[in-house]
């Protein structure tokens, strides 16, 4: 039994997770919002600010968790004018079911067009306003997120006029114009945030984790068997639902785990071994000079309940990889941990710079993923940064606690250990095709 209950453990752990997390972001309490409103991010992360797992200095953050239960949810994203702005649809599996990463094509990214995106439940059968795209969900809340990118400082007005632009609808509050009812004004200057505590994603995943860390197997498997009700997996999933009734966990009904002394010595077991399990990185990432990422299974995982909750453990709301790729790195080129005391340089040859149709970034975080309240400036560096190339095209990115000299291509690193993620916007390809890697990290 103990492997079941640890197979049941992974299989759960995203929608108890997701679950966990909409209930501490839904509400009227500080820091929450209502259902199908949005939040949004209105600075990227001060010094001393609490902030989410790897909080993101690239963009600001709109999120919100729409409930489609009763009817479908039409989000009307603005004409950005150029300016890069990707949004995403996850389904309470992690599942991404909408983004658009997957209709942009092309080179590069330019920004986005106007467009309305219609969350519909499954099995519905009305009919939608003209130009409307319909995206079928079969879970009873998405989380929706929309990310724009900004430069921080005298910037943020103007990424704040485009997320007033960002629009949250239910069909029954759409008038006949195709504009919205007086009903539906939702996501606008009325449910901003209060206080500092947003940052560039602004759901902050920590809490949730550290909840549902917390969970003994009756807490996590009966929260598992409420949440699976309004959640249904997919007729794939059909195997791993009969291991959840064997153990006793049935949709909609209080778990019934064995409880004999032996019985519940094997499913505590069972339990610490799918934790273990969950953060523990999957042998299909993909890795080069000691970085590791998830490949073009990124936001659509199938049957590899591994990979979803790996990624759901240490990347809550994981894009796909058209949208993004996210890599990481926590030791340097001889296997040692990076660590601030020291300095290193990551050379990208010519041919070897980031792919991306978007931009990149790299940004160091402790190796709990806080950014460094002590350092000096909290800044991503990328090729939106003033990058300074070699004369030969390549170009070297240089991670120290302490600016260098010239302080040019430099990352910003705490002065204990640390991990570097790299983020590629709008990657090619290449990024996941095994035909790139990035460089190593050279301690110098």
């Amino acid at each position: 039994m103990k492997d079941e209950v640890s197979d049941s453990y992974v299989f759960g752990y995203p929608l108890v997770l997701m679950d966990v997390a909409r209930e501490a972001a839904t509400g009227s309490g500080p820091g929450q919002a209502a259902p199908n409103t949005l939040r949004h991010a209105q600075s990227l992360p001060p010094v001393g600010a609490s902030s989410p797992l790897e909080p993101n200095l690239d963009t600001l953050t709109s999120s919100g968790w729409l409930d489609v239960s009763s009817e479908p949810v039409l989000v009307t994203l603005p004409d950005t004018h150029g300016r890069y702005m990707d949004a995403r649809a996850l389904d309470m599996w992690t599942n991404v079911v909408w983004s658009t990463g997957a209709a942009q094509t092309g080179e590069r990214v330019s920004g986005l067009k106007a467009q309305t995106i219609a969350f519909v439940p499954a099995g519905w059968k009305g009919t939608l306003p003209a130009r409307v795209k319909r995206v079928d969900v079969s879970t009873r809340y998405v989380w929706f997120l929309a990310r724009i990118q900004t430069r921080g400082g005298g910037d943020l007005a103007a990424v704040r006029r485009l997320q007033h632009g960002l629009q949250v609808t239910a069909l029954s509050e759409w008038d006949e114009r195709g504009a919205r009812g007086k009903a539906g004004a939702r996501g606008g200057r009325g449910n901003e945030p209060t206080g500092a505590t947003q940052s560039g994603d602004p759901a902050a995943p920590g809490t949730p984790s550290a909840q549902v860390a917390a969970l003994d197997a009756h807490g996590f498997f009966d929260r598992l068997a409420q949440a699976l009700e309004d959640n249904p997996p997919t007729a794939d999933d059909a195997h791993a639902l009969k291991i959840l009734g064997d153990i006793g966990v049935h949709p909609g009904d209080p778990a019934q785990l064995p409880s004999g002394a032996k019985d519940a010595a094997v499913v505590k077991a069972g339990l610490a071994d799918g934790r273990t399990r969950a953060a523990t990185p999957p042998s299909n990432l993909l890795a080069g000079n000691g970085w590791l990422w998830v490949g073009d299974d990124a936001g659509n995982y199938g049957p590899d309940y591994s990979l979803r909750a790996y990624a759901a453990y240490t990347s809550p709301g994981l894009p796909t990889t058209r949208d993004e790729v996210r890599a990481r790195v926590s030791q340097d080129s001889d296997g040692h941990a990076l660590n601030g005391a020291n300095r290193y340089t990551i050379h990208f040859t010519a041919k070897q710079l980031p792919p991306v149709r978007g931009f990149w970034s790299i940004t160091a975080y402790t190796t709990d993923g806080a950014l460094d309240a002590d350092a000096p400036v909290r800044v991503a560096f990328g090729d939106r940064s003033g990058a300074r190339r070699n004369r030969d095209g390549s170009l070297d990115v240089h991670v120290s606690a302490e600016r260098p000299r010239g302080g040019a291509n430099w990352v910003p690193a705490p002065h204990g250990d640390f991990r570097l993620v790299m983020r590629l916007y709008a990657a090619k390809p290449q990024a996941t095709d095994g035909s790139w890697q990035p460089p190593a990290v050279e301690r110098q």
